[in-house]
């Protein structure tokens, strides 16, 4: 059963969703006096190229501002920065001058004040093969045979152009090699990127099927799937908030006579080999605060994919999704968010490898973490309301290594409430009890928000089938 402050939760929380999609709102000006931007000075971007800094700027010297718009230009130029997430810490500050006489205009010296992270780093992995911590503990019994070890090398900037350099080796559960670079502007507009990626996974444990929304496990001493690709992806980012992604790919994956037989429609019709080159266009507008812990802002994004474009590829696939989140602030210490989106997948007849719907992905109705609902048409509702219990910043004075003596610190304290539907034709034949029906989850969290990007949460979650949970998770981005 759902409890009984839930439905009130949605309530309010549909209230703000529904008025926050309304266009940004925008003070008047104190003044209507202007200024002119005579300097801009960067301090602190030893490696990192001014031009890869003034790209993300609304203000350029010889422009002129209202004097009662500059503080927030200033504010957003400072979290467009800050986004790139090649700083631990980014500072602004202005100076006006006076004009000589009233014919001319006052003048702004901007200073914007850098902390660089440290971009080399060559770490060793130990993680786990499951979708996530929860499953790992609740499911499977912590088993430490379920772990993936192996060695991890980022080198971000390498260049000093934002660029990225990132070579995995894993083995363990999987073995997994990885080489990709990337280059967010190859032309001298700033407009057109580049990114390479290869890949080689082999599995000798996998998920051959989904019962009563679990994932069944079959092993062997012998590779059970193999996955090779190669991609080639363009970006072009118009202005500074609109980005467009074009993606082409070749993938070939096989599997072992064993999973055939014990699943026939993981490939379809008892296929061993799946062999196709797919393309894919995703638009996406990104206008928050901070892309790490957004509180401020509007995302949204929108794309297609289509598989099998070769006449020989076995493998015929259309994907079409789209996402609108909105985050604002309600003054005080006090954060909404709200998130809606959708996905949608042809022909319906699809393998069991690409059929994924709920919990397999970042995609999750919270309150569901252990599950996975597999289905060709997705919907979820996701709602939370923050409050801030503090944010500082931490000087390390006896640790002398720059890039790692400040550390930003901040924590939350979240209510929130999702809703969700999976449809699937599947249902019947996974034993599903969650497809094909509304699926509803609230509860609490503790967000802990530090430096190179890593958020830990600690939530307390309720479902629609009254089942109840603790769960821990964590994410970084490198």
């Amino acid at each position: 059963m759902i409890p009984k402050r839930w439905p009130i939760l949605i309530t309010v929380l549909t209230f703000f969703i529904l008025s926050s999609f309304s266009a940004f709102a925008s003070g008047s000006a104190d003044s209507t006096q202007k200024v002119i931007i005579r300097s801009i000075v960067l301090k602190g971007n030893y490696r990192t190229r001014d031009r890869i800094i003034l790209r993300e700027m609304t203000l350029h010297m010889g422009d002129s501002v209202r004097l009662g718009d500059l503080p927030g230009r200033v504010a957003w130029d400072q979290r467009n920065i800050n986004n790139t997430t090649l700083f631990i810490t980014v500072d602004a500050t202005t100076q006006i001058t006076s004009p000589v006489d009233s014919t001319q205009l006052a003048q702004v010296d901007l200073t914007i004040t850098m902390k660089e992270r440290w971009y080399f780093i060559a770490y060793p992995v130990f993680d786990l093969a499951d979708r996530n911590l929860n499953e790992w503990w609740y499911d499977r019994g912590h088993d430490f045979s379920r772990v993936i070890y192996g060695g991890h090398l980022s080198y971000r900037n390498v260049t000093g152009n934002n660029d990225r350099l990132q070579v995995v080796i894993e083995r363990g559960f999987l073995q997994r090699t990885i080489l990709s670079y990337s280059k967010p502007y190859i032309d001298l507009a700033q407009k057109i990127g580049l990114r390479v990626d290869v890949g080689y996974i082999t599995n000798k444990e996998i998920p051959y099927r989904t019962q009563f929304d679990k994932w069944v496990y079959v092993k062997s001493e012998d590779v059970l799937r193999e996955r090779a690709y190669a991609a080639v992806t363009l970006t072009h980012r118009r202005g500074l908030y609109h980005y467009h992604t074009f993606d082409t790919r070749y993938t070939r994956n096989t599997i072992a006579d064993t999973i055939a037989r014990l699943n026939p429609d993981y490939l379809l019709d008892g296929q061993t080999e799946q062999h196709f080159l797919s393309a894919s266009y995703n638009y996406r507008y990104d206008r928050r605060d901070n892309i790490v812990y957004p509180l401020q802002g509007m995302l949204l994004s929108a794309g297609i994919g289509v598989s099998g474009l070769l006449p020989k590829d076995n493998f015929h696939f259309l994907d079409l999704s789209a996402s609108a989140t909105r985050y604002w602030s309600l003054g005080g210490r006090f954060y909404l968010a709200g998130n809606l989106r959708a996905r949608s997948t042809w022909p319906t007849r699809q393998p069991y490898l690409s059929l994924r719907g709920l919990g397999s992905s970042s995609d999750m109705v919270r309150g569901y973490e252990l599950y996975v609902v597999d289905g060709q048409r997705t919907f979820i509702w996701r709602n939370s309301l923050r409050y801030q219990l503090f944010n500082v910043r931490k000087q390390l004075h006896w640790l002398h290594v720059r890039q790692f003596n400040t550390v930003p610190i901040s924590a939350y304290l979240t209510v929130f409430g999702d809703a969700g539907y999976v449809s699937s034709t599947y249902a019947e034949q996974y034993q599903s009890r969650l497809a094909n029906k509304l699926l509803a989850g609230t509860g609490m969290s503790l967000d802990v928000v530090t430096f190179y990007n890593l958020v830990m949460r600690f939530s307390g979650t309720i479902n629609a089938q009254g089942k109840a949970g603790f769960f821990f998770n964590l994410a970084q981005e490198l």
